[in-house]
C-alpha cells in the first residue's frame, strides 16, 4: 500500500469514526422519563361550616339510654344560633330545647385546621360544664363525616357525627356510638334544622 492509498485509508476510517459515534451516543443515551401527572391541589374547607351560621329551629329526637337495648326516644324542641370566628375559621354553636327530661343547653366549638384541611367539633353541656373529646373530619360532596373516641358508661367507644341534607335553609345532624371499634354504629342522636324565618339569606353554601 503507498503512501497516497494509506491516506485516503485513514481519512476514511477517521470519517466512519465520526459518523458512528452520534449513533452509539444515542443508543446509549436514557430514554427521557415520561412526565408523571401533577397531584390535585388538596380542597380548602375553611367555609364548610358557613351554611350552619345564623338562627335555627330544632327538633331534636334523643335515644333515651344509648348502647343498651333501648328503642326508646325522647323528643325535643329547641333553638340554635351559631356565629363565625377567625374569619370562617372558627365557629360557636350554642344550643337550647326543651322535652319530657327537662332543658338542655349545649355549647359546640368547631376549629379548622388549615394544614390538615380538617374540622373538628367539640361539645360541652352546661350540666358538667366541661368540653368532650373532639371529633375531627372534613366534608366532601356535600356531607361531613366526623369521628373520634370518648368514654361513655365508663366504656371506651368510638363517636360519629354526619351532616347532611344541607341546603340554605335547613340540614340534618346525627350522633352514633359503637362499643365494636366501629364495626356497627346504633344512632342515638337526630337533629332536623330550619332557618329562622327573620335569618333567611344569612347563611353560607358549600
Amino acid at each position: 500500500m503507498n503512501h497516497l492509498t494509506r491516506g485516503l485509508f485513514g481519512l476514511m476510517l477517521i470519517s466512519t469514526i465520526f459518523v458512528l459515534s452520534p449513533i452509539a451516543a444515542t443508543a446509549q443515551s436514557p430514554a427521557p422519563r415520561a412526565a408523571l401527572p401533577s397531584e390535585p391541589a388538596t380542597r380548602d374547607g375553611q367555609h364548610d361550616f358557613d351554611f350552619t351560621i345564623g338562627a335555627w329551629k330544632t327538633h331534636i329526637t334523643r335515644l333515651q339510654k344509648p348502647l343498651s337495648g333501648s328503642t326508646t326516644w325522647i323528643k325535643m324542641e329547641g333553638t340554635k344560633t351559631e356565629r363565625k370566628i377567625w374569619n370562617g375559621r372558627a365557629h360557636l354553636e350554642e344550643i337550647e330545647a326543651d322535652g319530657p327530661t327537662g332543658h338542655m343547653q349545649g355549647l359546640t366549638l368547631f376549629l379548622y385546621n388549615p394544614r390538615a384541611h380538617q374540622w373538628s367539633q367539640t361539645f360541652a353541656s352546661s350540666g358538667d360544664g366541661t368540653l368532650g373529646s373532639p371529633l375531627v373530619g372534613a366534608f366532601k360532596n356535600g356531607r361531613g363525616e366526623f369521628v373520634g373516641q370518648d368514654t361513655f358508661n365508663d366504656k371506651t367507644i368510638l363517636v360519629r357525627a354526619i351532616w347532611s341534607d344541607i341546603t340554605q335553609d335547613s340540614h340534618k345532624f346525627e350522633q352514633a356510638f359503637s362499643d365494636d371499634g366501629g364495626k356497627t354504629w346504633e344512632t342515638n342522636f337526630i337533629a332536623s334544622l330550619t332557618r329562622e324565618k327573620q335569618d333567611r339569606g344569612s347563611g353560607g353554601k358549600l
